[in-house]
Parts: C-alpha cells; sequence; structure tokens
C-alpha cells in the first residue's frame, strides 16, 4: 500500500462525502426555492403524518447517502468506514435546508425577491416546529438517514432488507392512492379502513406496513419449502395451477377499464400506444444497435394513412372515406416502406452520426405534413379531421374503455412477433450487428439487408400504434409528432432495459402511466423527469429490467476496472506468464 493514503487527514478521508453531501443540499434547496416542495406538500402520503413535500426532503437524504458511497463503474463501498460517509452527506445535506430555515427567519423580505421563499416554505423544513427544534430535527433525521444507508450496504441482512422493501412499498401505495381507491370502489369497507380523505389512513399505513412485512418474513422462512412441494407435485397438477393463474390474469386483463373507470382508462391506452412504439424502437436500437432519434416519423405516417383514407372531411383532397380494418394493412406497409426509405441512405452510417441523420428524417416528415403545397391532401397545421373510430361488427370503439381493448390486442401480437424474431436467426443476426458490425459482416452476415429489415420492422410497429391513435382522437395535427416523442420512446428504453421485453412495458409505466397519476404537479413535470433519467443513469444505467446480455456486459466492464489496481499501488505477479 501506498504510504502516503496512510497520512490521510479527517477532512481530506471525508471530502467526497462532503461534497455530495453539498451538491445534495443545493438541489433541495433548489425545490423549496422554486416552490416545489410546498406544492408537494398539498398531498398526504399518510394523512398527519407525511406529505409529499417531506417524502421528498427524505429521499434525497437517502439518495445523497447512497451516492456519497457510490463508486466508479457501479460499485458502492461496503466498509465501516462507508457508514461515516452517508452519515456526513447526510449531515451536510440537511444543514443546507437548516441554513435555509435561518435565512427565511431573519431575512422574511426575501421573499420580494424569491417569491417561493414563504412562512409556509419555513414551516415545512422545519416540522412546525419552529427554527429551533425543527433545525435539530433536520440535522438528526439527514445524519440518521445517511448512516442507516451506510449501515445497509456496510452489513446487508434479510431483516433491513425486508424493512426497507417494506417501507417503500408502503409508501408507494400512498403514492397511488387515486389510483387504488377507483380500484378499492367496489370494496368500500377496505377504502374506508385503508384511506382517509388524503392519503393513506394512519391505522391503514400500519395494517399494510404488518401484512406486507408479515409477507415477506413467511417467504423468507418458508420460500424454499413452498418451492420444493411445488417442484413436488405432479406435473398435470402444475399445469392446472399454471393455467389457473394465467387464466384469473386474463380475466383481470379484461375487466380492468371498467374496475378503472374512464380516465384512468385513458391512461392505459397511452401506455399501450408506448409500448407499440417501443416495442418498434427496441428492435432497431436495443436489438440491432441503430439510434433511430426520428422514430417518430413512422408513427406519423401509420397516422396519417388511417387519417387520409378514413376521413370524411371534405377538405381533403383524396378521401375515399374506407374502412378501418382495409387501412390498418396499408398503414403498416407504407411504414415499412418509410422504414426501407430511411434506412437505404444510412447503411454505412453508424453511431452520432446515424442519430443526426434519423433526427432529420423525423423533422423532414413533420414538416411536409405542415407544409401549405401538400395542404389539400395533409391538411398543413389545421391536420386531419372527422376520422371515424374503428367497427368490431356493430360495435363501435367510441371511447378509451373500448379502445383498450384494440390497443391490448395490438400489444400482445406486436410483443409476440418481437419474442419470436429476438429468438430467431435474424434476432441473432441483429444482436452481432450491435456488438461489432465488422465481425458481424466476416461471419457472413448480410449488413444491408439485415438492417433494413431491422428499420421496416420496427417502423412496422410505430406504423400501428400511428393508425390507432389517429381513429382514437379522431383529429391528428403535425405538432403531435414532434421530437420529444421520438425522445420519450427512447428515453422509456433506457429506464425499462434496452433491448428486453418486459422492460419496454415498465419503461411505458414509469415514463407514460405515473406521471398521468400526478397531473396537479403539472408545472414540475419535465423537471421530475428529467431528474428521474438522471437518477437512473447514475444509479441503474442497464434499466430496471435489463437484457441478461447487456447485464452480463456491464458486469464484466465493472470486473474488468476492479482488476486494475488503484494509482499508488504497485505489485509484481506471482506467475510471470499469466496475463
Amino acid at each position: 500500500m501506498n504510504p502516503a493514503m496512510l497520512n490521510v487527514t479527517p477532512r481530506a478521508k471525508f471530502a467526497p462525502a462532503i461534497r455530495v453531501g453539498a451538491l445534495g443540499g443545493i438541489i433541495i434547496v433548489f425545490m423549496g426555492m422554486i416552490g416545489m416542495l410546498e406544492t408537494f406538500s398539498k398531498r398526504q402520503i399518510i394523512f398527519g403524518v407525511l406529505d409529499m413535500g417531506h417524502l421528498i426532503i427524505f429521499v434525497v437524504f437517502y439518495l445523497t447517502a447512497y451516492f456519497a458511497l457510490k463508486r466508479p463503474h457501479g460499485q458502492v463501498e461496503r466498509s465501516q468506514q462507508g457508514r461515516w460517509h452517508g452519515g456526513v452527506a447526510g449531515l451536510v445535506n440537511a444543514a443546507s435546508l437548516v441554513v435555509l430555515a435561518i435565512i427565511l427567519t431573519i431575512l422574511p423580505a426575501i421573499r420580494n425577491v424569491f417569491v417561493n421563499m414563504t412562512p409556509a416554505l419555513l414551516e415545512l423544513i422545519t416540522f412546525e416546529k419552529g427554527l429551533a427544534v425543527g433545525s435539530i430535527l433536520l440535522l438528526i433525521a439527514g445524519a440518521g438517514l445517511g448512516a442507516f444507508v451506510g449501515y445497509y450496504f456496510y452489513r446487508p441482512n434479510p431483516i433491513l432488507r425486508e424493512l426497507l422493501f417494506t417501507i417503500s412499498l408502503v409508501l408507494l401505495i400512498g403514492l397511488l392512492q387515486d389510483l387504488l381507491r377507483v380500484t378499492f370502489q367496489y370494496i368500500p369497507f377496505l377504502s374506508a379502513i385503508l384511506f382517509e380523505t388524503s392519503g393513506l389512513s394512519l391505522f391503514g399505513a400500519a395494517l399494510l406496513f404488518a401484512i406486507i412485512l408479515g409477507g415477506f418474513e413467511q417467504w423468507r422462512r418458508r420460500g424454499d419449502g413452498w418451492k420444493a412441494r411445488y417442484n413436488a407435485l405432479p406435473t398435470p397438477k402444475r399445469k392446472q395451477y399454471s393455467r389457473t393463474l394465467f387464466g384469473f390474469l386474463i380475466a383481470v386483463v379484461l375487466l380492468l377499464p371498467w374496475i378503472l373507470g374512464l380516465f384512468f382508462s385513458e391512461i392505459l391506452v397511452n401506455v399501450g400506444l408506448f409500448v407499440l412504439m417501443g416495442l418498434g424502437l427496441n428492435i432497431v436500437v436495443g436489438f440491432a444497435g441503430l439510434l433511430d432519434l426520428g422514430y417518430v416519423a413512422f408513427f406519423a405516417i401509420g397516422a396519417y394513412t388511417m387519417g387520409v383514407l378514413t376521413t370524411l372531411s371534405p377538405e381533403i383532397a383524396f378521401h375515399p372515406g374506407l374502412n378501418f380494418w382495409i387501412i390498418l394493412p396499408f398503414a403498416l406497409v407504407i411504414s415499412v416502406f418509410g422504414g426501407i426509405v430511411l434506412g437505404v441512405p444510412v447503411l454505412r452510417i453508424r453511431g452520432d452520426y446515424l442519430a443526426i441523420v434519423t433526427l432529420g428524417f423525423g423533422e423532414i416528415i413533420r414538416l411536409l405534413a405542415l407544409s401549405d403545397a401538400l395542404k389539400p391532401y395533409f391538411g398543413g397545421s389545421r391536420g386531419i379531421e372527422a376520422i371515424p373510430k374503428p367497427f368490431i361488427g356493430p360495435l363501435e370503439l367510441i371511447g378509451p374503455q373500448q379502445m383498450y381493448y384494440l390497443v391490448i390486442i395490438g400489444c400482445l401480437i406486436v410483443a409476440f412477433i418481437a419474442l419470436r424474431l429476438k429468438n430467431s436467426r435474424l434476432g441473432r443476426a441483429w444482436m452481432a450487428i450491435r456488438e461489432d458490425e465488422d465481425v458481424a459482416q466476416s461471419m457472413g452476415i448480410d449488413l444491408v439487408k439485415t438492417k433494413l429489415l431491422a428499420f421496416g420492422i420496427g417502423a412496422s410497429f410505430a406504423g400501428i400504434g400511428g393508425a390507432i391513435f389517429a381513429s382514437k382522437l379522431g383529429t391528428i395535427y403535425p405538432h403531435s409528432f414532434n421530437l420529444i416523442i421520438s425522445i420519450n420512446v427512447l428515453a422509456l428504453l433506457i429506464i425499462g432495459g434496452m433491448g428486453n421485453i418486459p422492460g419496454v412495458i415498465i419503461g411505458s409505466l414509469v415514463l407514460v402511466g405515473l406521471p398521468e397519476l400526478f397531473r396537479e404537479f403539472e408545472d414540475y413535470r419535465l423537471l421530475v423527469y428529467g431528474a428521474v433519467l438522471v437518477i437512473m443513469m447514475l444509479a441503474k444505467p442497464e434499466g430496471l429490467l435489463p437484457e441478461a446480455r447487456r447485464a452480463m456486459e456491464l458486469e464484466e466492464f465493472r470486473h474488468t476496472d476492479d482488476a486494475v489496481p488503484p494509482e499508488g499501488i504497485t505489485g509484481t505477479l506471482k506467475n510471470p506468464g499469466q496475463a
């Protein structure tokens, strides 16, 4: 070991934790100054005990301690000293809020400059206990939570893990209270036990905590025995249980829109449309490794194909007014053609250059739809109106509860095709191209055909989504197909886990579904959206449900970097022939 490392002062030892704590403090103070903490505090998580504003403060304390322990390439410090690092980071973070509270107390006129620095913010960050007591509580909370994080990673054990998961699930139930209230509307006594007028009741939170923790504890003690008994059952019996569970899940999926109502059915339909686009982009980016930032173009092609050929509006020069089911295959084929048109000129382009070209293609499609020259055919800035709803026999799919079934069937078919493609010879060729184009070509893979198939098949899925989108709304506009759609679809792939089909669904629920449940915080939607992306890239860059191959590559990368000796440590190999 380098002797210089033995003479480290305490200040230098804790310098990284202090820096991370100061950064966390800047973030939480910024949230208070823009009014975010005060606005979020209006939603109760546990009525009279915890609101969303305080929850954000505690989450920032937790994340600050976690990132103080985090080392390059994903490792987390698991040492006795790490406990102190977490505590120091949390303490510095809390001290920033104490400074803010002091400023609000001695300089009330600061509100003339920063309008959101109100007395309500002072009460929030001091827990309505006054400056002295509130400051002490803040420092204890920050240091205590940080020390807990350090201890958790220093000595992880099943009980602490169960406790952390249980608290997280109870808080998640409190966050999703609007959705769960609607779900439990047919079980009024359960809703009355769990919820107050706003948030979970204290008794409901304690009951959920006891049930969830008890479930985790029972699984830890008896889970292996249950699995052994299940595996010992005869094969027909196991198949019967599997069929029963599968049938129950199908029943839940079919009844979901009628249980949740119109608003949440609309959210599910929007999530389903992004799942369709995500599955298509997953083929292009996740399987083949071709970065496409203009993917919204194919969504627009499908939507305009459906709009032009089914509209009843006389303002469109060519409007045959055909049926949805007749035009759906045409929308798919034309989207495939658009994917091939994009693919041909970019066959020899890689990396960032490919991203720029595809981005330009997406903007070209939008500007063509917006242009006055094509206004008689595409409606220009007015878009296309009077697009009829799809029919299934005599049934018209009018509202989101009916459109839900069309979207869910489309998602199931597309997911099945994507899964089969992933495990096919073509899917393996895509993954070979993703790993190394030159090596793939030397192994006999036709790059031209394989890339064009990726662009074409990926575009077809987006075209199906666009066609359903046009029929769902009945009106489409060029501004509905801007760059942010492509960015959102790519972001949900990254969050969910690129290359993994279940990850696309999880990413859509997180980035499309969850924000709709917090519409009262619309002013801070993009800020939270960006923060979630940054945290994900720092804490779990492989995504929530990473593909096995990508997770393995990332793990190999970490181990490779771990094998490099730190600066200042030298040594020799015992075996001169060892590489």
